[in-house]
């Protein structure tokens, strides 16, 4: 890595041990910032989010997003020298990250105790289900699980069907985030107590989505409130909808301030409810619900989604179009701020998500799609850990790399 990388992690040496989503999401958000993201896969097939979905040449479009600008080596922690390498790796490191069940790392003397007296300035990062303690702390924890113990999926869906999910998983790129983001915390408290001292950072996908719930736990705790699903709209807020035009495609309105109410409803040819006493504020629009959002679907009916939205802008009401992936690569503004990467894979190109937050003097950047497996091994053991050229070539042999 360059010393003149202006990137705000340029510098930061990252080993990631993390497997399909939520791990390897925290370790991309960091290097496309400048960290050096070494990781760590095992022998032959690698992380198995290289074969998920779509595939191209036998390695998903994915992995080329989420294994942007990290150097990819192949151990074996199953075997002992394959251990032994990765705590040589982790002694020099400033953060590890790690998205096994509990215990596992342990159970392979790598855990943070295993290594703090090696590298006590190690900022050991963990993402699990459920965290490293506590009753649950054992069990499998996948994102769709974690997503519906959080409370998220209860509010997900429509009255009286079952929760939904949205078509992600959203549970294991939130903890990512979350994992992100305690490294930086981790990292900066480092720095300022000039002692060098490294600490555990303890991430759940669960608690990860439960950091979302916005009022659901003080409602409930103050007033007895159960949150429920509501299908497209968000409880206690009026109107904040989705509608379906006469062209078939869906509109979102958000016209939930008194005077943009008054606004949508004038624009919307009922200027009668735009003056009508009974909903001057929101507490009284929730009251009415029903009829202004049968008002605003009878109005959307009744034109192209086109039309809608252009007379809602003149209206200076918040809308907007329901996009899929197509229609963002058609939009200007997606365009113009840059939200696409133009990478290049096997002679091939591919445009991959930019990555935010948008930083004004040291902005982020993808250096090169993620690479194929094992690619960086040799140059990352020969020059971190000054192994020979004919010591990797046993290593090989013996199918530690």
């Amino acid at each position: 890595m360059s010393q003149s990388d202006p990137r705000p992690l340029a510098g930061i040496r990252v080993i990631e041990f993390g497997q399909l989503i939520a791990g390897p999401f925290a370790g991309c958000l960091l290097a496309y910032f400048g960290a050096e993201v070494i990781k760590v896969e095992p022998p032959g097939k690698g992380d198995p989010i290289r074969g998920w979905r779509a595939l191209d040449d036998g390695t998903s479009f994915w992995w080329r997003s989420i294994g942007r600008n990290k150097k990819s080596i192949t151990l074996d922690l199953k075997s002992e020298r394959g251990r032994e390498l990765a705590l040589d790796l982790m002694r020099d490191a400033d953060v590890v990250i790690e998205n096994f069940r509990p215990s596992v790392m342990e159970s392979w003397g790598l855990g943070p105790d295993d290594v703090k007296a090696l590298n006590p300035a190690l900022v050991y990062t963990r993402i699990s289900g459920y965290g490293q303690t506590g009753p649950y702390a054992a069990k499998p924890g996948f994102a769709s699980v974690c997503e519906g113990v959080s409370g998220f999926r209860y509010v997900n869906g429509h009255p009286g069907d079952a929760p939904v999910r949205p078509n992600l998983s959203i549970g294991d790129s939130i903890a990512g985030l979350h994992a992100a983001f305690g490294v930086v915390l981790a990292l900066l408290g480092r720095k300022r107590s000039n002692a060098e001292v490294g600490q555990v950072v303890d991430v759940a996908l669960y608690e990860s989505m439960f950091n979302l719930m916005e009022g659901v736990i003080p409602e409930y705790s103050g007033a007895g409130i159960v949150r429920e699903p509501s299908g497209s709209t968000v409880t206690g807020i009026v109107p904040t909808n989705t509608y379906r035009c006469f062209d078939g495609k869906y509109v979102v309105i958000g016209g939930n301030g008194d005077s943009i109410f008054q606004r949508l409803m004038t624009a919307a040819g009922r200027p009668d409810m735009a003056a009508d006493p009974r909903m001057v504020d929101n507490a009284g629009r929730v009251k009415c619900e029903e009829e202004i959002d049968r008002a605003l679907a009878s109005w959307c009916a009744g034109k192209d989604s086109a039309a809608v939205l252009a007379e809602l802008e003149a209206a200076r009401v918040p809308s907007g179009p329901i996009y899929s992936v197509a229609d963002m690569f058609t939009d200007e503004h997606f365009k113009a701020r840059g939200m696409f990467e133009r990478v290049e894979v096997n002679g091939k190109a591919l445009d991959i998500p930019a990555i935010v937050p948008r930083l004004t003097d040291t902005p982020g950047r993808t250096d090169w799609p993620g690479a194929e497996v094992g690619s960086h091994t040799a140059a990352v053991l020969q020059d971190l850990l000054g192994l020979t050229p004919a010591a990797i070539a046993q290593l090989r042999q013996d199918g530690v790399v």
